[in-house]
């Protein structure tokens, strides 16, 4: 081999023979190849050409290149020598200046432009010459800058040959390095051994700092990357330096793991032979023999079984090497482990059998070999899912076949009383569902919800397998537990070809669930158009009611489903028929602000003059919600400003009260009556004062409101004002000229009212208006008296040095009566469509009991209703649980305890079913920087599956249906849980396997779900009829997710490749717990106290934690002063760390405030109210607030406000 120094062909001689001549020329060379900058810069100057060279073809670059000279060479590139001229051996000033080791120079070339892969005479590089030369700065820099180690020289020499021969260790590291391929660089040794190459190894490992067992970032030795490729040269060599054939990369994978893996028999035999274990496990339990058996390599099987390895060998979810074989469809393997006595019936930790996994992946032969060695066909998963259900869900028609040829049983019923029919109907494979019926499987087999094939397929819009079904004998009409039927589901689904199909094989249009809604109730609430008009071209009833009386129209009406309620109209819907309190469609409209319905059917001769129950007229919604719109179009037709309700209120009023100005200037512009007196003789300047609406009170005065009117009791907006400390409503009527001096029938006068309440700056602006703070009421009070009874001192201070009356001290008998103004005491509206109260936790919450009290106040949308802890709070408020709704909630924990299925999948839960749960060869995939350059094996392996994206034939694991698990809507109307079973997942995918603990209330006391900072009080009496537990869309927490049945959704086409190793898909149902998770209430830190009102009790009950309060926060509490009063139970201050309050002479009335609930110190205070009082809000003395949640209620009778 010609040496790179002889290639030159630029020695001293040469050059010594040119100077001889004595020319300019070889004057220039000689100082450029001494460095003398001044003369070549001389000679530059005249006439020499800067690219002149000697007999050999060495310019001034090529010898100041070879010396070093950087400067000179800085000069020569800036004047425009030729970079790239060659000496007539071809040689560049790169190869010159590599093969000198000058790295400044080929840094300062190759930033010019130099060509870092040309070659010279015999193919000579630069970097072959730096390798020679063992220059490995000057290696690491070509290499980096994009010189090719691959070029070699004509006899066939590359860089690393001549390393190597030249025992330059240091370049050899340095190739061996840069020739690793992908984002992840493999050490010089690591590499060595992927190339099987002995010389670099031995070169290396003469070296003490290359270590035989250094790992990769990935944590492999080189004895991991030569099992892999099956170097078994390399692999010799490594251990006898000392290689540790048993060591661990990241999740404990031996060479025997990875050798396994990739079938090298031979490898195998040696690590065996060098004492490797045998059954070594990763850190999930995979085996060597899990691993070949996986990947079918029947060869390192039988020479594994042959040494000894565990047959029956599991991982940690329990699967044995005849699982892996099976999965992987590796007949040969299976036929091995079982001829060497593996069981043929080894079940995984959830029940899984080697013939499941068979069945799953459509492995015929594998399942038709483990069916004639007598495994069971009929086994059962922990959810009861048999192998016969798994290949129904996965459409393996060949395996489905076996399975029925050898004896599986065809009405097998997994935990939710599903059927292989069931399951094939769901997933739309036509196939199996004929060839099951062909078997004799009954298509009316219910499950434990009493759902029928037939339901299914509805659910999901099969309509082939409807068909199917139907021509084969299925009742059209079958009846699941809410009685309802396959043509109230496809009616909710607005599958139109489905509802015709089944009307056409006799499905009965009117059919009523347990809660008396049709099919048509059902298309009106989605806005199914074109489902509703087939329906009613079928006979379908408009006019049949719910158990609340509300027809189709009610409920277009409500969700503004415009098509629905004209196509109902056309077809001669009643526009004004009654619903749940005298509710019409347009009461329904006008409350939810849908103008298009309320304008549709006053054009179908909507009566705008119809009342409800309790006397409101679609204005006075109207007027209370400030529709505008609306309640102009019901003035164009006729509508009554001057409508009163049962009590007496005019929409006028509740305009007023709500602060709507626009409304009221609407209504007064239409002749409404701006003094007009309710029953008890409140006229909206009075609701005006009580609730600060000033802008409200100047539009009344405009119109001729008077300032000073009296109700029955005498009281004038003044006193009301005064009363509730409206400080800004009080200005503007003293504006206005009313009577500071104006007394009520118990001689009280303003002063007195703002006194009783302890507004002391309503106090000092009446005294600054002129206010006798010396008058006397009938029963002889003074406004300082009342303060002094009441303990304000500030307003006591602030009257003593005005008033002139003396009292005699009142005795501790004495008794002060607080008296207040008269209030609003209105019932408002309900059109909840909930039926028979509550059955489950998605229903609507009703109103209060009470025959009179009907209420239509409800969260801002809907349906489906905001499910943030916001929105449910605010939906909570203003719809409390009733007993009748509570006995219910327990009925239905009943029933889930029972059906366990109710629960939906928790996206944070792998799949239950997945057959490898995370057993892994190398790192998670799932870490960032993992490449296939960072594995031993080439691509990116970084778990088993990955390691067998290449040639598997099918997923390993099952993965739940990719059904997209929808947000459970929550429905306040149609409570025979259609919606819910719609949205929910497949029956049979829960697959989740929930492992968390059950919290409930019991005898002991509360028992507070883990980490949620909750005290457990274990002095509770018997708390045993109560149960809390979390729903989806209150659990605060966030733990779990209830669905409220076991019922389906019909799989998305997305369903992942077959190319997944574990593909997660649903084959479990198992028992989940229950979560119990208090509210997430804060108390407010902007108030010095607040005031929680409890009334008188009797009995034992216990307020859930997702009870909402029974009265809505409807107005700003104001807080001065310091109120004592008699009747209050007592007060106590908390903190971050919570407190509890129980009364004493009423021991079952107790608040407890969790811990990190205040978020400063708060003072709670209990008093006791009447009975009575609670039916309407109840107006709020001074320092009193009404809390934002209450925590528990107990017992049964007992009310609370807030």
């Amino acid at each position: 081999m010609s040496t790179a120094e002889e290639a030159t062909g630029d020695s001293n001689p040469d050059l010594r023979e040119s100077d001889e001549e004595g020319d300019g020329n070889n004057s220039f060379l000689r100082a450029a190849r001494d460095g003398n900058l001044e003369d070549v810069l001389e000679y530059l100057k005249g006439s020499t050409d800067i690219n002149t060279s000697n007999s050999n073809g060495l310019n001034a670059l090529h010898l100041t290149s070879k010396e070093g000279h950087i400067k000179i060479v800085e000069e020569l590139l800036s004047r425009g020598a030729n970079i790239e001229a060659a000496t007539k051996k071809g040689n560049t000033a790169l190869h010159i200046a590599s093969l000198a080791g000058h790295l400044n120079i080929v840094s300062l070339l190759v930033e010019n432009k130099a060509k870092v892969n040309v070659q010279a005479q015999f193919g000579f590089t630069p970097l072959y010459m730096a390798a020679q030369e063992g220059h490995s700065e000057v290696v690491k820099y070509l290499l980096s800058n994009g010189a090719s180690q691959g070029l070699a020289t004509q006899d066939g020499f590359t860089p690393l040959a001549v390393a190597l021969q030249q025992g330059n260790e240091r370049v050899v590291s340095v190739l061996l390095e840069h020739d690793s391929k992908g984002k992840v660089k493999l050490p010089a040794l690591h590499i060595a051994a992927k190339k099987d190459d002995m010389r670099s190894a031995n070169l290396l490992l003469q070296n003490e700092q290359n270590d035989v067992n250094g790992e990769t970032k990935s944590g492999f030795t080189p004895l991991h990357i030569a099992a892999h490729y099956g170097n078994i040269n390399v692999a010799t060599l490594l251990i006898s330096k000392g290689a540790d054939v048993n060591f661990r990369a990241k999740n404990n994978i031996t060479p025997l793991h990875v050798a396994s893996r990739w079938g090298k028999d031979k490898m195998v035999t040696l690590l065996l032979d060098n004492k490797a274990v045998i059954d070594e496990k990763t850190r999930d339990g995979l085996s060597p023999l899990h691993c070949s058996a996986r990947s079918g390599h029947e060869m390192v099987v039988d020479t594994l079984l042959e040494r000894g390895a565990p047959k029956s060998s599991t991982t940690k979810n329990g699967l044995t090497p005849l699982h892996m074989a099976a999965q992987g469809d590796h007949m040969d393997c299976a036929r091995l482990l079982l001829y060497h006595k593996a069981p043929v019936d080894d079940v995984t930790v959830d029940y899984l059998t080697p013939l499941h996994v068979a069945g799953h992946c459509g492995n015929v032969k594998t399942a038709k070999l483990l069916l004639d060695r007598k495994c069971n066909p009929n086994a059962r998963a922990l959810n009861g899912f048999t192998p016969l259900h798994i290949a129904c869900k996965k459409n393996r028609i060949k395996v489905v076949e076996l399975l029925l040829k050898y004896g599986a049983s065809i009405q097998a019923t997994t935990e939710s009383g599903l059927t292989p029919l069931h399951v094939a109907s769901f997933m739309g494979h036509m196939n199996i569902v004929i060839s099951l019926i062909q078997n004799n499987a009954s298509p009316d087999h219910p499950t434990v919800r009493g759902e029928t094939s037939l339901h299914l397929a509805a659910r999901a819009n099969q309509t082939d397998i409807i068909r199917i079904l139907l021509r084969n004998g299925a009742t059209v009409d079958a009846r699941a537990r809410e009685q309802q039927t396959p043509l109230h589901i496809a009616a909710r689904l607005g599958n139109v070809d489905n509802v015709t199909l089944l009307l056409q094989h006799g499905a009965n249009a009117d059919a009523v669930t347990k809660d008396l809604y049709t099919p048509l109730h059902i298309a009106a609430k989605e806005g199914n158009e074109e489902v509703a008009s087939v329906l009613l071209d079928h006979g379908a009833s408009h006019g049949l009611t719910t158990k609340k009386g509300f027809t189709p129209l009610h409920i277009a009406a409500k969700y503004g489903n415009i098509k629905v309620a004209s196509l109902l109209l056309q077809k001669g819907a009643n526009p004004d028929v009654q619903g749940k309190n005298g509710l019409t469609p347009l009461h329904v409209a006008t409350h939810y602000n849908h103008s298009n319905v309320a304008f549709l059917l006053l054009d179908h001769k909507a009566s705008p003059h119809c009342t409800a129950k309790n006397g409101y007229t679609p204005l006075h919604i109207a007027a209370k919600k400030n529709q505008m719109d609306i309640a102009t179009t019901l003035l164009e037709f006729n509508a009554d400003p001057n409508a009163e309700s049962k009590n007496g209120f005019s929409p006028l009023h509740l305009a007023a009260q709500e602060g709507h100005t626009d409304m009221v200037s609407l209504l007064l512009e239409h002749k409404s009556n701006v003094g007009a007196k309710a029953h008890n003789g409140l006229t909206p300047m009075h609701l005006a004062a009580q609730e600060d609406k000033v802008n409200v009170a100047e539009v009344l005065v405009k119109y001729g409101s008077e300032i000073d009117p009296q109700t029955k009791a005498g009281y004038t907006p003044l006193h009301t004002s005064c009363h509730f400390g409206q400080i800004n409503m009080v200005r503007f009527l003293l504006e206005h000229e009313a009577s500071v001096s104006a007394t009520t029938k118990l001689g009280y006068t303003p002063l007195h009212q703002a006194a009783q309440q302890g507004h002391v700056q309503v106090v000092n602006l009446l005294l600054k208006n002129k206010a006798s703070p010396n008058a006397v009421s009938n029963n002889g009070q003074t406004a300082l008296s009342i303060a002094q009874r009441l303990g304000y001192i500030s307003v006591v201070d602030t009257l003593a040095g005005v008033t002139e009356v003396t009292e005699t001290i009142p005795t501790a008998e004495d008794k002060y009566k607080v008296v207040s103004p008269e209030t609003m005491q209105e019932t408002l509206l309900s059109d909840s469509e909930d039926e028979g109260g509550y059955r489950s936790v998605n229903s609507s919450f009703v109103g209060s009991k009470g025959e009179d009290t009907i209420s239509l106040e409800r969260g801002e949308s809907s349906s489906p209703l905001d499910t943030s802890y916001e929105g449910m709070k605010e939906f909570q408020f203003r719809h409390p649980v009733t007993d009748d709704q509570r006995r219910r909630i327990k009925s239905e924990i009943s029933t889930a305890m029972r059906y366990p299925s109710y629960l939906q999948r928790d996206p944070d839960y792998e799949s239950e079913m997945q057959y490898f749960r995370g057993d892994t060869l190398s790192p998670s995939s799932r870490e960032k920087g993992t490449s296939r350059g960072d594995s031993v094996f080439g691509a990116d392996y970084s778990t088993l599956e990955r390691m067998d994206q290449s040639n598997s034939q099918s997923d390993v694991h099952i993965r739940s249906v990719d059904a997209s698990t929808s947000e459970l809507d929550f429905t306040d109307d149609f409570d025979d849980s259609m919606k819910k079973r719609e949205s929910a997942t497949l029956p049979f995918s829960e697959d989740f396997y929930l492992r968390k603990s059950v919290r409930a209330y019991g005898k002991e006391g509360v028992k507070i779900y883990p980490g949620s900072g909750y005290k457990s009080y274990p002095d509770k009496p018997s708390l045993s009829n109560a149960v809390s537990y979390s729903v989806e869309g209150i659990d605060l927490n966030d733990q779990f997710k209830f669905l409220p049945d076991d019922s389906v959704e019909r799989r998305k086409a997305s369903q992942g490749s077959s190319q997944d190793f574990m593909e997660r898909e649903v084959m479990t149902q198992s028992f989940a717990t229950y979560s119990q998770s208090a509210p997430d209430t804060r108390l407010s830190p902007g108030a010095p106290k607040k005031d929680m009102k409890c009334s008188s009790y009797s009995g034992s009950s216990f307020n859930t934690s997702f009870d909402p309060d029974n009265v809505a926060i409807e107005r700003t509490p104001t807080y001065s002063g310091k109120l004592k009063w008699k009747s209050f139970l007592i007060s106590f201050m908390v903190d971050a760390r919570g407190g509890a309050l129980r009364g004493r002479r009423h021991s079952g009335v107790r608040i407890i405030i969790p811990p990190r609930k205040a978020s400063m110190p708060t003072r709670v205070t209990c008093r006791l109210i009447t009975k009575e009082k609670l039916n309407h809000p109840l107006p709020l003395n001074e320092g009193e607030a009404l809390a934002s949640r209450i925590l528990e209620m107990g017992p049964v009778g007992t009310k609370f406000l807030g």
